[in-house]
């Protein structure tokens, strides 16, 4: 189905946003200051019924997120739509959804974490450009950094540049592409599915959280002999919060792209920690490690 990238409109203050739970389950309190957060940024939320549902550890059944999740991309008077929570679930809807209707109502659509699957599925079946960045419940306990971060991404005509509040450069180098990714553990879930798009010459974006070195090495050894490393332009490296020492994180790094001679950059504030800078995904960027960041071509969003 995809034929290039689809830009979604520009969101404006005043507009109305969706909040969807496309994965796990969630407490009410994270979430009612998530809704605040976005009501002070200067958006109207529109709250669907239904979305305090639970199945186990899951937002609602299968059917009913995905239910939930087309229907705010079909309503005219929403124009953004932000996850509430991660967790997991996310891989468990995509058989459910018609990629065919969303792409006819494409829009901003913002979240991070499990919800890496969609971001990732969403361009790969039909070239939307989305948002790797804060869900609905890390929204209000965010930075004003996080926050301005987000605006600027869905409201400026300005093309975004993210840079490390201390880079570090475990390759040196220039490269431009795509850039794809976020949750390392929900990339390596998409190997061999329908719904895995192709790495080949993108800038890499990886993050995580939890996760030990020995399972941060296992996936990217996975990634590497799978192929998916072979043909990348680079590799963008947000936070790995309680990962253990991030030292050897960034040596297992090292080590998996070896005979790569592409650029590598760590320390973006990206991912599970205090600050989470909002980074469209699908859009063509450069990475540069002398000047220790990664710029975007051209804006994430058009003008209506």
């Amino acid at each position: 189905m995809k034929k290039g990238i689809i830009k979604p409109p520009r969101l404006k203050q005043g507009d109305t946003v969706g909040v969807v739970a496309p994965a796990g389950a969630f407490e009410r309190d994270p979430f009612d200051r998530g809704v605040a957060a976005l009501e002070t940024m200067g958006f109207q939320v529109k709250v669907p019924e239904g979305i305090f549902a639970q199945k186990t550890y899951l937002a609602g059944s299968d059917e009913h997120r995905a239910k939930l999740l087309t229907a705010l991309f079909k309503d005219p008077a929403v124009q953004a739509i932000f996850c509430v929570r991660g967790g997991y679930g996310s891989a468990r809807i995509l058989p459910l959804l018609d990629f065919e209707e969303i792409a006819a109502h494409s829009k901003i659509f913002v979240g991070f974490s499990d919800i890496t699957i969609l971001l990732a599925a969403f361009y790969h079946k039909f070239g939307l450009v989305t948002f790797h960045g804060p869900l609905v419940t890390t929204l209000g306990k965010s930075s004003e950094k996080t926050r301005e971060a987000l605006l600027n991404a869905i409201t400026s005509d300005q093309p975004a540049i993210r840079t490390p509040a201390e880079p570090v450069v475990l390759h040196p180098g220039y490269a431009s592409g795509p850039v794809l990714g976020g949750n390392l553990t929900n990339i390596c879930h998409l190997i061999g599915t329908p719904y895995e798009p192709d790495f080949n010459g993108a800038l890499l974006l990886l993050e995580d959280r939890g996760e030990s070195p020995y399972r941060i090495d296992r996936m990217l050894c996975h990634l590497r002999l799978s192929g998916r490393l072979k043909d990348i332009a680079g590799v963008v490296l947000g936070s790995f919060k309680e990962c253990g020492d991030i030292d050897i994180v960034y040596d297992i790094v090292k080590d998996n792209l070896a005979d790569r001679d592409i650029p590598i950059l760590a320390g973006f504030e990206i991912g599970h920690d205090t600050e989470n800078l909002t980074v469209p995904i699908g859009l063509q960027a450069t990475l540069n490690t002398e000047m220790g960041l990664l710029s975007f071509d051209e804006a994430a969003t058009k003008a209506i």
